[in-house]
């Protein structure tokens, strides 16, 4: 037995974060043990634990998703803790030592402090100190507290202290500035403190509308540091006016500028610094976990370009920096432009429109690795000019920053492109979770859209544990809320941009948090940004109530259906689904979230409450949006979606919704035409709605609009448009076209959910599996329990994937085989938990089962079609031969031209068809047999049809 991943509020080891309400978190990995039976929580002040905080003693309730820490910990000081546990068949173990540290919580001594020079110029402040440690037995702890604005890097000695960059990261600096914590090593005697500063996002250029000094207009910097000797003495070094200023070697930073490091510039002289009259009742520990490299890689080519252009290729669009060993002359100047995408073989970037995207670097001579410190690129090529020929690749690394995300999630199928998708996607993740989601890493943006947010969490939550992530960005959120009385931005943090409030984006402020607590299963999520679900809920509330409390959203700007196909104006941004039937829905959809949270919580009087106003808006919605007998009156494939998706239908209506869904799919010629509201659900729709081949075909689909064209052309992240590069290679436009635009990714979540069938019980939207009827919470959140129900098909002969939950790793297999005529499944349940089990297209007496370890199966019942079980912790093989065959299909909607293809089916069009009617003018290959057969020329009755469908199916 072995207990890893031991977690504080989903931190691994935490200096200096905020922990409101900390919760313990940890799993049991290595027994062949079924459950928990008690655990034992130490926590101590030494990591040998002789100077013990805590013991609990052996306990049957701890829980390993979310253990409240049974103490108040103290300001300024780090804890050890530790778990022990036994399992029911006599393992046990005891965990390695963890630890957290406190941040200060008394008033800051510390002056805020600014250069006494014109605010452009980039400087380090510094300040020498004297530490006579021998007089005092050596020096035990060393910690400073400090933040600096815009960005920074501490240096110790002329060496940078920690390994996190871009601090104190991306925050709406108006409502808070959060400080960090380090842990620093000094020396006996002389000590230099430097505090190198750059203009970051908080005085930089930022933000849509091109601002400057969106919250601030000079550098400044508030630290502390506390010295601890051995002997008990303690000593506090500030900030003040007895530290001092100096030119720094960056001359120029920004976000979208690049950076310019002038290694022969005069940096001697002295600069006076002044105290700088900044609320520091603003300053609050840091929520955000490290931001940092996480990654480095290498290029893969050196392109000699049809303009003469020199360009790395780094084989992967990626964001963060790039280095290189520098052994150029002094005054040699060397020059990079960051781009996406090459346009005829030559280096571009007219998609990142006013964002320079550079680094400049100008040598002193001295051979030395260099990198960037105060901004990021979102990039795959690099133009170099003023580099030395021949220029090596093996002298450039590229260094790949995010946030501290631990990967959870991994999916591989028979399909390479699928695989590549699956890849793609999480590097759209990675590179737009650098400290709030982003929208897109390259461009003049780059802002924390918290539309895209929302349609992504689910699938983040799958790839990578983001649960701390979401924690800080929902603070963020909630912070930008009090200016909009609870309505929630489009951006944030806002940055000087000029937000509107629209639904599907405001949902981030009640949709993250559902899902982080169904996959953590830690309540203390809910209860941190409740008043903020609230918020958002009771904004739309009044909204509503300014005109007639009709219990619909029909007021304001929304962005309705993004970037959907199916607008009016062709290539334009909005689609055709009514932006407030899309409100309306997310208006009972975020409502019904409330009340679940609320009874999660115990909050029995915000669930009633707000259950009744779901309930209000249910029923308003049916009145407004549907027919007296049952049919949707807005007739777009996204409308379809989201009735189905969030349980919008009213009872008995449910097929004629399918159909209405199965109806536009067929006459856009199963393509689809969705945007950022109708995409993220709409292969899930499919796939629990008896659809689920049509959710293949969307998924495999090679040509535009779909998921692998981008593939096909060569993507290495996910667009922002389904035709962001058009067949012929030639970049679709640069207005709002970014190669790296992580919210069509969303379509991870369904190859977890749907795919290999991994979902929690606890569910988002309040409907039944079979009847489409509302129903209540029942079941954890948390994978304590879960259900694993697969949903093979015969475009793909196999699929696996992992997931490790908070429980543990959940695994997923299964393997079409011999010709489709039998179904394998590897199901893998973790330690603690219990897996529902629901297998498609089979008969109880059939199915073959292999417990190769745990604790068994039980419960087994016939449901319909499907054939459900209960599964405790352990490993299982399942197979039988399924009551329909798991081969490709044909009928009516096939296309001709695979009709053809087929020598089959071709001989029942012969026999059937062309027999009869011969080679009509009129006909055309991609049509579907449906569509030729229903022409004014032929319109055969539907028993002829009907005839002809049974044929092919055969």
């Amino acid at each position: 037995m072995k207990i890893t991943h031991l977690k504080i509020n989903h931190l691994v080891n935490p200096l200096g974060n905020a922990l409101p309400a900390p919760r313990v978190s940890y799993i049991v990995e290595e027994t062949d043990g079924i459950r928990q039976e008690c655990a034992r929580f130490e926590a101590a002040l030494d990591e040998a634990f002789t100077e013990p905080v805590f013991d609990s003693g052996w306990q049957k309730d701890i829980d390993s998703t979310a253990y409240p820490l049974p103490f108040k910990p103290e300001p300024c000081t780090r804890y050890y803790w530790r778990v022990s546990v036994k399992a029911d068949n006599g393992d046990s173990a005891v965990s390695d030592p963890a630890w957290f540290e406190t941040p200060k919580e008394d008033a800051w001594q510390a002056d805020w402090i600014t250069p006494d020079c014109p605010k452009e110029l980039q400087v380090v402040l510094y300040r020498d100190i004297q530490v006579d440690s021998s007089a005092h037995g050596g020096v035990k702890q060393a910690r400073m507290y400090m933040t600096g604005l815009g960005v920074y890097e501490l240096m110790i000695n002329g060496e940078k202290a920690g390994d996190e960059c871009l601090l104190p990261g991306f925050v709406p600096y108006d409502c808070y500035i959060p400080f960090q914590t380090f842990e620093v090593e000094l020396k006996e005697g002389e000590n230099r403190i430097e505090i190198v500063l750059g203009d970051g996002w908080y005085k930089g250029r930022f933000g849509l509308r091109k601002h400057y000094e969106v919250y601030g207009d000079r550098l400044a910097a508030i630290g502390e540091l506390h010295i601890r000797y051995a002997d008990g003495t303690e000593e506090t070094v500030c900030t003040d006016t007895k530290w001092h200023a100096r030119p720094s070697y960056i001359v120029r930073s920004g976000i979208y500028p690049g950076e310019f490091q002038d290694m022969t510039a005069d940096v001697s002289r002295e600069i006076p610094v002044k105290v700088f009259d900044l609320d520091k009742g603003k300053l609050t520990p840091r929520r955000n976990p490290r931001l940092r490299i996480q990654e480095t890689i290498k290029p893969v080519e050196v392109i000699r370009t049809p303009k003469g252009e020199t360009v790395l290729d780094m084989g992967q669009n990626m964001v963060g920096w790039f280095g290189f060993h520098s052994k150029l002359p002094a005054g040699a100047h060397a020059a990079f432009e960051a781009g996406e995408i090459l346009q005829e073989g030559n280096f571009y970037r007219d998609n990142l429109r006013t964002a320079e995207a550079r680094f400049d670097y100008v040598s002193d001579g001295v051979e030395r690795d260099v990198r960037q410190h105060f901004t990021f690129y979102g990039f795959r090529y690099l133009k170099v000019t003023g580099w030395p020929e021949p220029l090596d690749p093996s002298d450039f690394t590229g260094f790949v920053i995010y946030s501290d995300i631990e990967e959870t999630g991994f999916i591989e199928t028979s399909e390479p492109l699928v695989n590549k998708l699956f890849v793609n996607a999480k590097w759209g993740q990675k590179g737009n979770f650098l400290d709030v989601p982003t929208d897109c890493p390259q461009r003049d943006e780059r802002c924390g859209w918290t539309g895209d947010a929302q349609v992504f969490s689910g699938t983040a939550l799958f790839n990578t544990d983001a649960a701390a992530f979401y924690l800080k960005y929902g603070y963020d959120i909630s912070c930008e809320q009090v200016k909009y009385d609870g309505g929630v931005p489009d951006t944030v943090p806002i940055a000087g941009n000029e937000p509107t409030v629209s639904t599907a984006w405001g949902e981030a402020a009640t949709i993250i948090p559902w899902n982080v607590y169904l996959a953590t299963g830690d309540a203390g999520v809910l209860e941190d940004r409740f008043d903020s679900m609230k918020g958002w809920v009771d904004y739309i509330k009044r909204e509503d109530d300014k005109y007639g409390a009709k219990r619909l959203w029909q007021t304001g700007f929304h962005y309705g259906d993004w970037l959907a196909l199916d607008g009016a104006v062709q290539g334009g941004v909005f689609g055709r689904t009514d932006p407030y039937f899309i409100a309306s829905a997310y208006y009972y959809y975020s409502t019904r979230i409330v009340q679940q949270a609320a009874g999660v919580l115990g909050r029995m009087e915000d669930r009633v409450r707000y259950g009744r106003l779901a309930d209000e808006i249910r029923q308003a919605f049916f009145q407004e949006y549907y027919s007296p007998n049952g049919r949707l009156c807005v007739d777009t494939m996204t409308a379809y979606t989201v009735v189905l998706y969030m349980g919008l239908v009213p009872q008995g209506a449910l097929p004629l919704v399918r159909e209405g869904l199965l109806e536009k799919l067929r006459k856009n010629r199963y393509h689809l035409e969705t945007g950022f509201v109708g995409t993220p659900y709409l292969c899930r729709v499919l796939s629990e709605n008896g659809m689920n081949d049509l959710a293949y075909h969307l998924l495999m689909e090679k040509g535009y609009p779909g998921w692998l064209y981008e593939v096909l052309m060569g993507a290495t992240t996910v667009w922002e448009r389904w035709n962001s590069v058009l067949p012929d290679g030639k970049i679709s436009g640069i207005e709002m076209n970014s190669l790296n635009h992580y919210a069509y990714g969303s379509i991870v979540e369904w190859m977890y959910r749907n795919m290999i069938g991994i979902r929690p019980l606890a569910r988002a939207y309040m409907r039944d599996d079979f009847t489409n009827e509302p129903w209540m919470l029942k079941e954890s959140a948390g994978y304590r329990k879960f259900r694993i129900a697969p949903e093979p098909n015969w475009r793909l002969a196999w699929a696996k994937g992992d997931y490790r939950s908070a429980c543990g790793n959940i695994h997923s297999e299964w393997k079409i085989e011999d010709g489709g005529k039998k179904l394998y499944f590897c199901i893998g349940v973790p330690f603690g938990a219990e897996c529902e089990l629901v297998l498609p297209d089979a008969r109880v007496d059939a199915v073959e089962v292999n417990a190769k370890t745990g604790g068994g199966v039980s419960r087994i019942r016939q449901d319909g079609t499907k054939v459900r079980m209960s599964l405790l912790a352990g490993n299982y093989e399942f197979s039988y031969e399924p009551t329909v065959p798991y081969r490709k299909i044909y009928n009516l909607d096939s296309s001709m031209e695979e009709l053809l293809a087929c020598e089959s089916t071709k001989r029942v069009l012969e026999e059937d068809f062309f027999s009869v009617h011969g080679a009509l003018p009129f006909f055309k290959e991609l049509y579907t047999l449906r569509e030729t057969l229903n022409s004014p020329f032929l319109n055969l009755p539907y028993d002829v049809q009907e005839k002809m469908d049974k044929k092919l199916r055969e």
